[in-house]
């Protein structure tokens, strides 16, 4: 009994003092914090009629818009989680399509216009739609998830990732 209690107050305490571990900036899943939902820029150029047609996009036996190796931003990302990895860090985003069958989902890199090195790393979330229709069908069965890896090079300037999705923007900064 006399060594009993002072094992268990000893050991009380030891565990108490590794609550803080959870906040620590050691602790691996606190690299980049939780991601956090943004609006999309609205991208509208004042000086053209939406009520035009494009000239080169008329015609009898012009391509529908899928086929010219185009890839559609995926409607809204869910979910952004940056992993650390020993060589840097994965990079998963989970969204959800317009319509069931989505396939071939990939987080491309937005290039930088001014030719700039951004902290922010800029993700495309696109994929591929089959040619064929195929139902809206259910916002489970439209769930997608993408990933991508960053080198710990490339992190070492990062202190931001985004990804952009066509309704919406998800963001995760690093604490």
């Amino acid at each position: 009994m006399r060594k009993t209690i002072p094992v268990l107050l000893t050991s009380g305490l030891v565990l108490a003092g590794c609550g803080g571990w959870s906040d620590s900036n050691l602790n691996p899943t606190n690299w980049f914090g939780r991601s956090t939902s943004a609006p999309v820029e609205a991208s509208v150029d004042p000086n053209v009629n939406p009520l035009i047609p494009d000239s080169d996009a008329v015609g009898l036996f012009s391509r529908p818009e899928g086929e010219q190796g185009e890839r559609p931003l995926i409607e809204t990302v869910t979910d952004l989680t940056v992993d650390r990895t020993p060589g840097g860090a994965i990079v998963r985003a989970t969204g959800i399509a317009f319509r069931q069958g989505a396939y071939d989902a990939i987080l491309l890199p937005v290039q930088e216009e001014d030719g700039e090195t951004s902290s922010i790393l800029t993700l495309e979330f696109t994929v591929v739609y089959p040619e064929s229709g195929t139902p809206q069908g259910s916002e489970r069965s439209r769930t997608i998830t993408a990933a991508r890896t960053v080198s710990l090079q490339d992190l070492q300037s990062i202190s931001s990732i985004r990804v952009i999705a066509k309704q919406n923007v998800r963001e995760s900064r690093r604490r």
